[in-house]
């Protein structure tokens, strides 16, 4: 579970502090240590601006790599206000041992790096990544293919230093019409920034409140008032907010992930180890699944996987408290059970596409791998696709105030893994009307808990009557244990959204709704033998 540092951290780290830890000292060895250089480059000026932006970085070459026996690297990024990994740490020593050089840079904003974050668009970090690589490339001791700007590379970090990756080759691709990344490895990050910030524009207002309370030195100013805004009032800043913030959201993340270069009908062939939390109340399970579904070529998928485990970034304190009441554990079985841990699993992965080593064997490529509920097991599957129908009639739920609804879906033992969803006719009587949507589980529904913690929201901007709507639920694994059944949760408010409620009475109506679920097959429990 991602632990939120102190101070402009504390903020800072909610949108991914997965690698501060990573700063901690270096364990003692017996190992040749490697050549550390620190050093700065000069990237793209700010918008507006005709002065260069330095980019700063820590390079580690491995002991015995040299022009006569080069080596691959491995770039790393850090969270959104974190800083670049200067000494060898637990997370780096694995790999330099193995024989990988490691760039670990300060991104855009951030650490020694000048300039301003802007949330990674293309036409501004993406460059500042590219010259990174052409760095890589000019090292005599990297090994090259391909020609000699052409590194052999590979990336890892998770949350803004898992955007990274996506930036730079797409940027590599956009740019220079090639992939020089030969293997990715993000963690905790995003497909569609404005969707994970604002789904259905409906503002994440718990974690914009957290962003607004960090320095305004590092971040985009456009951006900072529109999160300011969406933590007020719970809307996204487009439309007539935007134009009186000057800051056209819709506008300003539109390059800022992998959607938009999809949508631009580009792909990546190149093999990526997906890693997401299930319960990560920020970047969910959907934004991997997007990613691995549609930002990977199906070649590249063939040779990648899915890793769902419990964590990720998580609001401290409001799972166990919140209403509707929700659950957050915290552990990794699939990363366990497929390669011993999950810095284990990424080695592999790496020497199987980077020192292209075919005697390494991992097991599940090409599929979906998640961790349920209580962590204690991984579900593999080869589709997150709705298997099974249950029609639930009229759904009718306060938009202002009101308990939370648990309408019962099955009993158990029942296994769902994947992505459910809720189709139905929706009314809506009054303007900015939303209700908030999850499954849960319990013996009753005085006891239901919400899966994963997780919910999503319907928001209908203005009245309507009875139109097609399908509400797309967050990604889960749970076991339903006989004895207990499967809810779907329908809560006018969630603390995730705090303040976000609809702004006058009336009621959401949902006609002939059908909830969409992936039903897996539940293993049979085996009694011991005599």
């Amino acid at each position: 579970m991602t632990r939120l540092p102190s101070r402009r951290s504390l903020v800072a780290g909610a949108l991914a502090t997965a690698l501060l830890g990573g700063l901690a000292a270096a364990a003692p060895s017996s190992a040749a240590e490697p050549t550390i250089t620190n050093d700065c480059l000069l990237s793209v000026p700010e918008p507006g601006s005709q002065a260069p932006v330095k980019i700063c970085y820590t390079l580690f070459q491995p002991a015995g790599a040299s022009a006569e026996r080069p080596v691959p690297v491995v770039m790393h990024g850090h969270g959104w206000g974190g800083s670049r990994t200067r000494t060898v740490s637990p997370d780096f020593k694995p790999l330099l041992d193995a024989g990988y050089g490691i760039l670990s840079f300060d991104q855009r904003g951030f650490g020694e790096s000048s300039g301003r974050a802007h949330t990674l668009q293309v036409d501004i970090e993406g460059h500042d990544v590219l010259r990174l690589v052409d760095l890589i490339a000019a090292q005599p001791w990297v090994r090259k293919e391909g020609g000699k700007d052409d590194p052999v590379l590979g990336a890892m970090g998770g949350s803004y230093g898992g955007g990274y990756q996506y930036l730079g080759a797409f940027a590599d691709q956009l740019y220079n019409k090639r992939n020089r990344f030969d293997a990715l490895a993000p963690e905790i990050t995003w497909n569609d920034l404005k969707q994970a910030l604002a789904p259905d524009e409906v503002a994440r207002s718990t974690w914009l409140t957290l962003l607004t309370a960090v320095s305004t030195q590092d971040n985009d100013e456009r951006a900072q008032r529109a999160f300011a805004y969406g933590a007020a009032t719970g809307l996204w800043a487009d439309g007539p907010a935007a134009q009186a913030l000057d800051a056209d959201m819709d506008a300003y993340f539109e390059k800022t992930g992998p959607r938009w270069h999809v949508a631009q009908g580009r792909q990546l062939d190149i093999p990526t180890l997906v890693r997401q939390g299930t319960n990560d109340t920020l970047f969910n399970l959907n934004e991997a699944v997007r990613n691995f579904d549609s930002t990977l070529t199906p070649k590249a998928r063939s040779r990648s996987m899915l890793i769902g485990y419990n964590g990720g970034h998580i609001l401290p304190g409001l799972a166990n408290s919140a209403v509707p009441r929700g659950a957050s554990t915290n552990g990794d079985p699939c990363s366990a059970a497929l390669g011993g841990g999950w810095e284990a699993l990424r080695k592999a992965f790496f020497d199987r596409n980077l020192k292209k080593d075919d005697s390494v064997t991992i097991p599940g490529l090409g599929q979906y791998h998640l961790a349920t509920t209580d962590a204690k097991r991984c579900v593999t599957l080869d589709s997150v696709a709705p298997t099974t129908t249950v029609a639930l009639g009229t759904v009718a739920t306060p938009v202002v105030a009101g308990a939370p609804l648990q309408l019962e879906l099955g009993a158990g033992p029942m296994t769902v893994a994947g992505m459910p969803r809720v189709d139905a006719l929706v009314t809506a009587a009054g303007a900015h009307a939303k209700a908030f949507f999850g499954l849960a589980v319990g013996t009753s529904p005085a006891d239901a808990t919400v899966v994963h913690n997780q919910l999503m929201p319907l928001h209908e901007e203005v009245p309507l009557v009875g139109s097609e709507r399908s509400v797309e639920l967050p990604g889960v694994a749970v076991d339903v244990p006989a004895g207990q059944k499967l809810f779907l949760t329908v809560t006018p408010f969630v603390d995730q959204f705090h303040g976000n409620g609809s702004r006058t009475p009336g009621a959401l109506v949902l006609r002939d709704t059908k909830v969409q679920l992936p039903v897996v097959p539940t293993p049979v429990a085996v009694a011991p033998a005599r």
